[in-house]
C-alpha cells in the first residue's frame, strides 16, 4: 500500500491537470474538426490523424469505436490506422503523468515516438493497401445543426467530461496499473532484469511479446513501467511497454482484422513492433542512461523528511473523484434498469420500440459512438444507449439487420434482447 500511495502521490497533480486539459479540448474543439481532414489516401490525411491523435485523451478501448466511426464518415484506411496508433499511446493526461514519474526526456520522447510510428504505419497502409474512396458518407455527415454554448457552459462541460466521464473511463485501469506496480515493487526481487543487462534486444523482445496482447491504457502503463525500471528493466524496454501496451491489444487486433482487413492489421502491428524495437534500442544505446532514471527514485531520498501537502491534497481529490466515478457507474446501472423496466411497461403496446444488448462497449466513447451509428440508420426515430447495462433502446421501423450492421461496423456485437416488444 505504501508503494501504491507513493506512486499516486507523485502522479496526482499532473493527472488532475491532464484531465482538466482533456476536458477543455473536448468542450472547445468540435468533433467535426477531427473527421473533416482525414479523408483521402494522402500523406496529409495521415499527418492530420497523427497530429489529432497524439494529444487526444482516448483510452485504448475508446479509440477503437472512435476510429471506426471516423472510417464510416470518410476517413481513409491510412488515416484510420495512423489515428489508431497515435491516440492510445499518449494523450494530455498521460504526457503530464509521464513527466511526473519518468521525467522530461520520457515525456518528450513518448509523444514523438507515437507520432512517428503513426506516420509510418498510416503511410504504409496508403502505399501497400490502396483503396478507392467514395463520397457517399459526407452528405449525411454534415446533416446536423451546430449547437452554440456560452463560455460558462463549455467550462462546465469541460469539468464534467474531464473529471466525471473520463475519470469513469480510465479510472479502473489506472487503479489496476497502480496495484500491479505496487505488487511488482514489493514482490519482484531486486535486479530481476539483471539477466538482460548486457542484452537490451532480448529485454525489448520479451516486453514486446508481453505488451502486444495485454490491455493497458496509456496512463495505467506508467506506474508499471516505473516499477519494472526500478527492478532493472532498461529504459528502452520500458518505452516498448509504454508504446505497445496501449496501442495494441487482443480486442483491437480482432476488430482491425474484421473491419479494415488482414493486410491492414499486419501493417498496423508491424509499425508498432518495429517502431518499438527501433526506438527502444535507440534509447538504450544512443542516449545517456541518466536521462531515464524514474523521478520517484530520484526524489525518494530527499523527500522522505517532509510531507508534500499539495501532492497529498491532490491525491485525496483524485481518490474522491475515482470514488464518485464508481458510485456514479453503479447508480447509473441501477437507474438504467429501472428506466428499462418503466419503458417496457409504458410502451408494451408500441411495436416500434425494441431493446438490444450491445457487447464490447467499455467506455462512454463506445456508448456514444454506438448511439450515433444507430441514429444514422434509416427508420430510427430515437435511440438511447446505456454503457452500464450495455443496452440500446431503439424506436422506429428500422430493420434489425441494418442496426446490427451499424453496430458491428464499430467492432461491437448486437444481441437481441428477449424482452423486446
Amino acid at each position: 500500500m505504501q508503494e501504491i500511495f507513493d506512486l499516486i502521490n507523485e502522479m496526482s497533480p499532473f493527472l488532475l491537470l491532464g484531465f482538466l486539459l482533456a476536458g477543455l479540448m473536448h468542450a472547445f474543439i468540435p468533433n467535426r474538426i477531427y473527421t473533416h481532414y482525414l479523408s483521402g489516401s494522402s500523406f496529409k490525411s495521415v499527418l492530420y490523424a497523427a497530429l489529432f491523435g497524439v494529444p487526444l485523451p482516448l483510452c485504448s478501448c475508446g479509440v477503437i469505436p472512435t476510429a471506426m466511426s471516423m472510417r464510416k464518415e470518410g476517413a481513409s484506411k491510412g488515416a484510420t490506422v495512423s489515428f489508431l496508433i497515435a491516440t492510445p499511446q499518449t494523450g494530455l493526461d498521460s504526457i503530464f503523468a509521464t513527466y511526473s514519474l519518468l521525467g522530461l526526456p520520457f515525456a518528450i520522447i513518448r509523444p514523438f515516438v507515437a507520432f512517428f510510428t503513426a506516420l509510418i504505419g498510416g503511410q504504409a497502409v496508403n502505399l501497400f493497401n490502396k483503396e478507392t474512396l467514395t463520397a457517399t458518407t459526407h452528405t449525411e455527415q454534415r446533416e446536423y445543426s451546430e449547437q452554440h454554448h456560452s463560455f460558462v457552459e463549455k467550462i462546465v462541460e469541460a469539468l464534467r467530461y474531464g473529471f466525471v466521464e473520463m475519470m469513469g473511463d480510465i479510472g479502473k485501469w489506472l487503479v489496476i496499473g497502480l496495484i500491479i506496480a505496487g505488487l511488482i515493487t514489493t514482490f519482484v526481487p531486486q535486479e530481476f532484469f539483471a539477466v538482460f543487462a548486457d542484452n537490451s534486444f532480448m529485454s525489448i523482445l520479451l516486453v514486446l511479446c508481453i505488451s502486444i496482447p495485454m490491455y493497458v491504457c496509456a496512463t495505467g502503463s506508467i506506474p508499471i513501467a516505473v516499477a519494472l525500471m526500478l527492478k532493472g528493466l532498461t529504459p528502452g524496454a520500458a518505452l516498448v511497454l509504454l508504446m505497445a501496451g496501449p496501442a495494441a491489444n487482443a480486442a483491437s487486433i480482432l476488430i482491425i482484422n474484421k473491419v479494415l482487413g488482414r493486410k491492414t492489421l499486419i501493417i498496423y502491428l508491424s509499425a508498432i513492433a518495429l517502431g518499438a524495437i527501433g526506438f527502444g534500442l535507440g534509447i538504450d544505446y544512443l542516449l545517456p542512461r541518466e536521462w531515464f532514471i524514474p523521478t520517484l527514485a530520484q526524489t525518494a531520498e530527499c523527500c522522505n523528511e517532509h510531507v508534500e501537502w499539495f501532492n497529498i491534497g491532490c491525491t485525496i481529490l483524485l481518490a474522491l473523484l475515482l470514488l464518485y466515478a464508481l458510485i456514479n457507474h453503479l447508480r447509473g446501472h441501477d437507474h438504467c434498469h429501472e428506466c428499462n423496466e418503466d419503458a417496457c411497461s409504458a410502451d408494451a403496446t408500441d411495436t416500434t420500440m425494441r431493446k438490444y444488448r450491445i457487447e464490447g462497449m467499455n467506455c462512454s466513447h463506445c456508448a456514444k459512438n454506438a448511439e450515433n451509428a444507430i441514429r444514422k440508420v434509416e427508420g430510427v426515430e430515437h435511440v438511447s444507449v446505456d454503457l452500464a447495462s450495455e443496452t440500446a433502446v431503439v424506436k422506429g421501423d428500422a430493420s434489425e439487420s441494418d442496426i446490427a450492421e451499424a453496430v458491428e461496423s464499430l467492432g461491437f456485437k448486437l444481441v437481441k434482447n428477449g424482452n423486446n416488444h
